[in-house]
């Protein structure tokens, strides 16, 4: 507790009622909710099984608990729950799976998963247009986060579209129920739920989690929101830590107005204040705290810093989004000669993940590291969870959630409506899908037709299975990629030749590293089973996105959204223009605020020095058009910025500047 500030030790020793911290970026908001549970479980008395801690990320929630773990004496910290509010929301349903109806095992649908369910099920009605199929998985995901049930959406559809959209979803929901399985929304919407409908199992699970935390609270939903609000109940045992000015998350059903939303809930909610930041230089927080006093706030503050004033904040206008690529190459060289820096110190920050081509370029070109978030993980390419379903089905036939991957990948004519047969009948009879296919009774369910087709699966995986298990392990595996036609259907749904081609790549590849495993060619090395083979995979893809958080020297490059959460000593971002920071989107959507937050978010990722890039023209669309100055720039405070580019530097300080690098240059090689 000696290492707190008196603000964060208050927020930490405050348990008398409901506590809202308001935490400023870089203000030591994780170090305030571990200790608090550290105080709880040693101060208060309170057994570490009965405190919960949410957060929005896997690793932020590994994070929290090493930590709390770590001030927490002996296994005192044992029976701690640290998760996200998903993880949180699947033990509820593992735990109450009877009341809920559910079989044990269940499957969970990711966002891959339900939009080819929903595909199916438009394909089906003929309704709807398959270019939609976006929209229409992001409408029933609003509806299910604003707890709108299918009825209720039926009900209150305005126009026709509206109402095939709701059918559509009364559909997917009963599918979704006949296969025994979940989607992602429904981690939270199900419990909720569950909840409403049996005060009782509520009341089991408030007197099982009697005091919460909630980290990053302006960015629940509102499912959420309501989750929270159930567990807590009237006794106040809660503390939530957030920043109403650091939301940027509307496009996936983030509503900030849950933090004013505390007020109402808890008339005595008490509000303390983190705007001590011990990130960033006083110039770069000064900026910030102009920035985003032009948005509404219900709550006031103002970060504040005892560090160095800093570095002026730079803004350069380039002639053209080349030119602008080009210079923060140039600029990372520079300062990190002048810095004495690595490049991992650097940052190039984004509002779209389509500026990063030409600066991916660029850096090439200079020969400049980089590592570029949000790459596709080999093991979550389409092609991949393909295949490897069928893998995981012919080693486990029980496993419900490949089955149903892999059932209509390529087409088979088994439908929805067929397979939601099928999930009933599984269920009464306690069985998996897979064995259901095999079992005489299912034929009194549906067409003859249909019981061929899923016979015949069932047959085929069974040889499959057969084969896997004999020396011919990999001949099996081929013959099985050969059978199903994948490649033709690779073709069938790719947007290019080129685009299947390297999709078949993928599959090949994956089929060579299992061929190595069952039959290595060094000789010290034992072979596996492909049991284990397929096993070892599943742990590779883990340990890939493992690797893929380690940090290098490298140059960070990751858009304004990916950033939050992160700090670099030195950070760029680029395209501060009307219709991209502020977005076009945003700005048609009378939707500012929320851009206003995410330049905030990026300007506070500075720990050193900021420099704000814009171009004079940009190629849209095949044209070359002439921007306008974001109007955040216009807020900048003029006392600490430098402008460049703008019409306004002097010669003089332009000779200055190459001197003082060039200087830089000499002192280096006077060091040797």
């Amino acid at each position: 507790m000696t290492n707190l500030n008196p603000r964060q030790k208050q927020a930490v020793e405050y348990v008398g009622g409901p506590c809202l911290v308001l935490a400023g970026a870089g203000s030591g908001k994780t170090s305030v909710i571990t200790r608090k549970i550290a105080y709880l479980i040693e101060q208060c008395d309170m057994p570490a099984r009965h405190i919960a801690a949410l957060t929005f990320t896997n690793k932020a929630a590994r994070e929290m608990k090493e930590r709390a773990s770590a001030l927490v004496k002996g296994d005192a910290s044992r029976g701690l729950t640290v998760s996200t509010f998903h993880n949180l929301g699947l033990n509820i349903i593992r735990q109450e799976y009877k009341t809920l109806g559910f079989k044990p095992g269940f499957s969970i649908f990711d966002a891959e998963d339900a939009r080819g369910l929903i595909k199916e099920l438009m394909l089906k009605d003929g309704d709807l247009d398959n270019d939609h199929l976006n929209m229409v998985q992001g409408i029933i995901s609003n509806w299910k986060n604003d707890q709108v049930m299918p009825g209720h959406a039926l009900s209150k559809a305005e126009s026709e579209g509206e109402q095939k959209i709701a059918l559509v979803y009364e559909r997917y929901n009963q599918a979704l129920r006949a296969y025994n399985a979940v989607d992602f929304d429904d981690l939270i919407l199900t419990p909720v739920q569950l909840f409403i409908e049996h005060p009782e199992v509520l009341e089991k699970w408030r007197k099982k989690i009697r005091y919460l935390l909630v980290d990053e609270y302006q960015d629940t939903n509102n499912a959420q929101y309501l989750l929270v609000r159930q567990i807590v109940g009237d006794r106040g045992a809660l503390t939530v830590v957030g920043d109403d000015d650091q939301s940027i998350y509307a496009w996936r059903g983030a509503r900030p107005e849950n933090m004013n939303e505390l007020t109402v809930d808890y008339p005595t909610l008490q509000v303390i204040k983190l705007e001590q930041n011990y990130r960033s230089t006083q110039r770069i927080l000064k900026a910030a705290n102009t920035v985003i006093a032009n948005n509404p706030h219900t709550f006031d503050k103002a970060l504040w810093s005892d560090k160095a004033i800093g570095d002026p904040i730079r803004v350069i206008k380039n002639r053209n989004e080349e030119v602008e690529a080009e210079r923060v190459a140039t600029e990372i060289i520079t300062q990190r000669l002048n810095r004495q820096a690595r490049y991992q110190d650097f940052a190039i920050l984004y509002r779209s993940n389509h500026q990063a081509r030409l600066m991916e370029m660029k850096l090439q070109h200079h020969q400049i590291p980089y590592s570029l978030a949000g790459g596709t993980s080999f093991f979550a390419r389409a092609e991949i969870k393909d295949v490897m379903s069928y893998l995981k089905l012919v080693v486990n036939p029980d496993d419900d959630n490949a089955f149903l991957r892999i059932i209509n990948t390529p087409r088979r004519q088994i439908g929805p409506s067929t397979l939601e047969v099928l999930g009933r009948y599984a269920t009464e009879r306690g069985v998996s899908l897979f064995s259901a296919c095999q079992e005489m009774g299912l034929q009194s369910q549906i067409s003859e037709a249909a019981y061929i087709r899923l016979e015949r699966f069932g047959k085929w995986m069974m040889n499959l299975s057969l084969m896997a298990e004999t020396e011919d392990a990999m001949r099996g595996l081929r013959e099985m990629v050969s059978d199903i036609d994948y490649e033709g259907w690779l073709h069938q749904n790719a947007s290019s030749a080129k685009v299947a081609e390297r999709r078949m790549e993928n599959v090949n590849y994956l089929l060579d590293s299992i061929g190595r495993m069952l039959n290595p060619d060094d000789p010290s090395r034992e072979p596996l089973s492909l049991k284990d083979a397929i096993t070892k995979l599943i742990l590779m893809d883990l340990m890939e996105r493992q690797e893929e958080e380690d940090v290098q020297d490298q140059v960070q490059m990751l858009t304004l959204h990916a950033s939050k959460g992160l700090e670099f000593p030195h950070v760029f971002i680029l395209g501060v223009e009307e219709d991209i920071l502020p977005h076009r989107n945003s700005i048609e959507d009378d939707n500012v605020e929320e851009e206003r937050r995410l330049a905030y978010v990026g300007i506070t990722r500075a720990q050193r020095s900021l420099t704000l890039m814009l171009a004079a023209k940009r190629k849209q669309y095949g044209e070359i058009i002439d921007t306008s100055d974001s109007r955040f720039l216009e807020e900048l405070p003029p006392e600490d910025v430098e402008w460049e580019g703008f019409g306004t530097a002097s010669p003089e300080a332009n000779q200055a500047k190459g001197k003082a690098t060039l200087d830089s240059l000499l002192g280096m090689f006077d060091d040797d």
